[in-house]
């Protein structure tokens, strides 16, 4: 629930039968979130001011604070890299999932299957078509709300983070040409968002909807049911996508419950386990200036030390893993995917 953070919450009118008057209270949330209306209280005093009567009067509707999206900063310099991405030569493989791009004259270390027979015999000279990656790949951004993504660093909630991160991501993919899917969820799915073009012009509406979809999401105090959130994205789509899985990466809950159902989603897709990891252990790892800061510290390494245990068994089963902590994490998210891109892979 967000902070309310109200100013003038009391007003003193002397309102005259018949007489309207106006009077406002301005609301600055601290945090995203919906804050409903309760009600408006009218106090009325007596002409002697010894006695008065008050009546609360309901209100419907609600206002709904938004994230703040704070690593919006990153988007133009990713943007210019997508940018170089895009601008550079087509590929030169035939291959599924790709895209007729124009032919050229064959040089040396080309694949002889892309060669057109029918433009070489018109030219009189050996001709290759090219290729290029296909646009229109789909993205899944599953996002964690079970009770690990409860654990707060800093001020805010893990779960704060990692939306800041989906929100990066989702902006960049859509300004690339993919279709990005938004699911959140923990024994069940709490918010959904459709698949739709991620042409440029619909960027905008795309952000809406996540914002819009995120907003009112809280870290639930249960497990996450990782069998039900990998049905709900194999149901979201069979083609090879990018499946991004914001959750934090505590060894115990990622062990029991994400990595029994991790080879189902491997089998299909790109799969990357985004984590955001809490910059306080880092610091407690690192003082050992009294006797009680070592055994802080000693118990801070044993923490690092079951995740990148953690981590490790994700690699092995073909997980990409990001452990960041909350302000690396959105640009970490970022590059990777456009790594992705101008390797070829996505």
């Amino acid at each position: 629930m967000p902070r309310r953070g109200p100013t003038g919450t009391r007003h003193l009118l002397d309102v005259r039968p018949g007489q309207v008057q106006r009077v406002r209270t301005v609301l600055t949330p601290t945090r995203r979130g919906d804050r409903p209306a309760t009600g408006v209280t009218v106090r009325v005093h007596g002409p002697m001011g010894l006695a008065g009567r008050q009546r609360t009067v309901a209100l419907g509707g609600a206002v709904r604070a938004l994230p703040p999206f704070r690593s919006r900063r990153h988007l133009p310099s990713r943007l210019a890299r997508l940018r170089q991405i895009d601008g550079r030569s087509a590929v030169r493989t035939r291959g599924q999932g790709t895209e007729f791009d124009s032919l050229r004259d064959y040089v040396d270390g080309d694949d002889v299957r892309s060669i057109d027979w029918r433009a070489t015999a018109r030219r009189q000279h050996t001709v290759v078509r090219t290729w290029q990656p296909e646009r229109d790949r789909r993205v899944l951004l599953v996002l964690d709300t079970s009770r690990t993504s409860a654990a707060r660093v800093g001020d805010e909630p893990r779960l704060d983070a990692a939306m800041d991160a989906a929100l990066l991501l989702a902006a960049l993919a859509a300004r690339a040409g993919d279709r990005v899917d938004l699911l959140a969820g923990d024994r069940s799915l709490r918010a959904r968002v459709g698949s739709g073009s991620g042409a440029a012009g619909g960027s905008a509406d795309l952000l809406h909807r996540l914002v819009t979809a995120m907003a009112p999401l809280e870290p639930v105090l249960v497990e996450a049911d990782w069998t039900r959130l990998a049905g709900a994205v194999n149901g979201t789509t069979r083609r090879r996508a990018l499946v991004v899985l914001l959750t934090p990466l505590e060894p115990a809950a990622v062990e029991e419950g994400l990595l029994p159902v991790l080879p189902s989603l491997t089998a299909h897709h790109h799969v990357v386990v985004a984590s955001v990891a809490d910059p306080a252990v880092a610091a407690m790892a690192a003082d050992l200036g009294s006797v009680p800061a070592v055994y802080d510290a000693a118990a801070a390494e044993r923490t690092t030390a079951l995740r990148r245990r953690t981590a490790s068994a994700l690699r092995q089963l073909g997980v990409e893993v990001l452990d960041r902590p909350p302000h690396d994490l959105p640009a970490a998210l970022a590059d990777h995917y456009l790594q992705l891109k101008a390797t070829g892979r996505l």
